[in-house]
């Protein structure tokens, strides 16, 4: 018995008659395609807003800032002359400029590294089981909500010469009254000590929120094993925080050395930093000279060098906690 094969006929299924599509399935097929691209592209269009802004309030002025400091340029005259680099070559040999930056350094590091090291004191003490601690946490976010003029009267009143509360209490142990805005050493301190006074409960807070997510169950190994609270603080507690006071440092350089607004008020408003210019900053110079003397050029270029001061020491100070915290 033979059996004949014949080949299959080109559009035919041998499985079976050919199937045809249900309706609907092409709107479902656009539905497809339509949900695949949503999910492709809403994350872009749901950060493109911060983007847009940023490069708008951003981008946009750093590059003009570049631009203008490549210029004389004076906004009552009009004056736009291209002087290249002429800026930066007078403003590297500005005696007034590198005397803003050593009073900025000055005041930076007697500022921020008091005011960290409290922070993390105070932090340690509310993240302890205390009563009423709602209070004492609200407590510490006070100073950042307190007018600016505020502060600038009552610690004008503390620091003031003849009738000041700070002189009358060193009077007390026989030291003689100082006079806070002559001095460029006792100005500094001054200063700090209103930028200490503000940002403390701040940087505290960050520290108590890192502290509270620290497992209890690492704390209470170290108490059965007899470890004390300081020795349970210095090797639990430091180094789970350390990336946090990585960027509680890298915070408080930045806004350290674009301190203004403390000088500025310490000073009743002067931009010249007292009689021999003693507590003027970078961003007090810069100012002068971009709107006081009109400037404006070599006020741009004064922001630059700001700028990468800005990063030089932010690089410095990451690199250094990161070592004495151990990290690689």
């Amino acid at each position: 018995m033979s059996v004949e094969l014949r080949p299959a006929t080109p559009g035919r299924n041998r499985t079976g008659p050919k199937r045809t599509a249900p309706r609907g399935a092409s709107g479902r097929g656009w539905r497809v395609r339509l949900a695949r691209l949503d999910m492709r592209v809403s994350p872009y269009l749901f950060i493109s807003p911060f983007y847009v802004i940023f490069l708008i309030f951003g981008a946009f002025p750093l590059v003009f800032t570049i631009w203008v400091s490549l210029h004389d340029w004076e906004l009552a005259s009009g004056l736009r002359d291209f002087i290249g680099l002429g800026n930066y070559r007078e403003l590297l040999g500005d005696e007034a400029f590198w005397r803003s930056v050593v009073n900025t350094i000055g005041i930076f590091f007697l500022s921020t590294v008091p005011q960290l090291l409290l922070a993390l004191w105070v932090a340690n003490l509310l993240n302890r089981r205390l009563r009423a601690s709602t209070f004492y946490r609200i407590g510490i976010v006070a100073p950042m909500v307190t007018s600016t003029a505020a502060v600038a009267i009552v610690f004008g009143q503390l620091f003031a010469r003849d009738y000041g509360m700070v002189n009358w209490l060193l009077g007390q142990i026989g030291v003689d009254p100082i006079d806070w805005q002559a001095s460029r050493g006792w100005s500094w301190v001054a200063i700090s000590a209103m930028v200490d006074w503000r940002w403390t409960g701040y940087n505290a807070l960050i520290y108590l929120a890192a502290m509270q997510a620290i497992p209890k169950d690492l704390y209470e190994a170290a108490a059965i094993d007899g470890a004390s609270r300081l020795r349970q603080f210095w090797q639990i507690t430091v180094p789970m925080l350390r990336p946090t006071i990585i960027f509680t440092v890298i915070i408080s350089t930045i806004g350290g050395l674009q301190l203004f607004t403390e000088p500025v008020l310490f000073g009743s408003g002067r931009m010249d930093g007292g009689p021999v210019h003693q507590y003027q900053t970078v961003t007090m110079y810069m100012f002068d000279n971009a709107f006081r003397s009109d400037h404006y050029g070599y006020g741009a270029a004064i922001a630059w060098m700001l700028f990468l001061m800005i990063i030089v020491f932010s690089l410095l100070n990451f690199l250094f906690v990161r070592r004495a915290g151990g990290g690689r």
